[in-house]
């Protein structure tokens, strides 16, 4: 699956989230989540392999697996969202939406696992995620570094 198509299911779900996004338009979230990943406001430059970082570097190797494989997704916390993105980051995110940073930790909480859920459809790295981490060998490194064998 394309990144355009990752940022829009995750605008999707950012604005049916529990968070009060109420009068915000589908492309300024998929706008807003491009240049939260790295990206443009088109989703060109979108750094998935950095997310992936990110939320391994968290502590939530476990809960990264579970968006990656076939089985349900864990879910985050907003406070969990906090230790993934820098507080400018999320203060950049709220700002360019206009909405307040706990609202933007809380659509970002619910839009996040589908967002990597899609890009490893039926547990399988897609191509442009697996080019994104490196190929096969920054796969493996990946993987490595999440099973604690790295």
């Amino acid at each position: 699956m394309d990144i355009a198509k990752i940022l829009e299911i995750g605008a999707q779900l950012f604005s049916q989230s529990q968070a009060n996004t109420g009068g915000l338009s589908q492309g300024s979230i998929v706008s807003a989540l491009s240049r939260l990943l790295g990206g443009d406001e088109n989703g060109k430059g979108v750094n998935l392999k950095q997310l992936l970082s990110s939320i391994d570097g968290a502590g939530f190797a476990n809960v990264l697996q579970s968006w990656l494989g076939k089985g349900e997704n864990s879910a985050i916390s907003t406070d969990d969202i906090s230790k993934i993105f820098s507080g400018s980051q999320l203060s950049d995110f709220a700002n360019e939406l206009n909405i307040p940073e706990q609202d933007a930790k809380a659509g970002l909480s619910e839009a996040l696992p589908a967002m990597v859920d899609n890009a490893s459809p039926a547990g399988e790295i897609a191509g442009e995620l697996l080019n994104s981490v490196g190929g096969i060998s920054g796969l493996f490194n990946m993987a490595a570094s999440l099973f604690g064998k790295k």
